[in-house]
């Protein structure tokens, strides 16, 4: 059994057509989906259904992440954007005109990415401006976490119906 060529066969540098790829994706879709602002999801459904400390102490840990995230996006430089930008362009360009896999495949992980970034800012600050506590706020954090879920489910479609016809395109599967 030649060793080399099974590493080598494990670890494709294929993008689309490598398990690792898949793998990664679906575990960041998972840990995107279960954190909202940074908590787990579980502790607002607790807070929901028992009330009490359990409420008062999901309240203190939104606030808590909810002032960081401004302070975040307040400090947030110009330069600090155009990087992002220009990681996104370069990632976009590399991948899609130049047609390297790796980079198609990181931009289509990072770019819905961001996007659920810029939601958790805006989130944050509609919680911080109308002081939601209670009900209010169980209500906010869910249709934020349908917002992250929309957004995944739209990724993974869109990654999927990419990386299929990159490996039906390249021939992957007939040679």
């Amino acid at each position: 059994m030649d060793w080399h060529k099974t590493i080598f066969e494990l670890i494709d540098t294929r993008s689309f057509s490598s398990l690792w790829f898949w793998i990664v994706l679906i575990v960041v879709w998972s840990i995107a989906n279960h954190r909202v602002l940074g908590i787990p999801f579980d502790m607002v459904d607790k807070a929901r259904c028992h009330g009490g400390q359990t409420a008062d102490d999901l309240e203190e840990l939104i606030r808590i992440k909810t002032n960081r995230l401004l302070i975040i996006r307040n400090s947030c430089k110009p330069w600090m954007l155009g990087i992002i930008f220009f990681v996104h362009t370069g990632l976009w360009l590399l991948g899609f005109f130049y047609g390297i896999e790796f980079a198609q495949a990181l931009f289509l992980l990072c770019f819905p990415l961001t996007l659920i970034g810029v939601l958790d800012f805006l989130t944050a600050q509609y919680i911080c401006e109308e002081k939601s506590v209670g009900e209010k706020l169980y209500f906010r954090l869910s249709r934020h976490r349908i917002y992250i879920r929309t957004i995944g489910i739209v990724s993974i479609f869109i990654t999927a119906l990419w990386g299929m016809y990159q490996n039906i395109a390249l021939g992957v599967f007939g040679s």
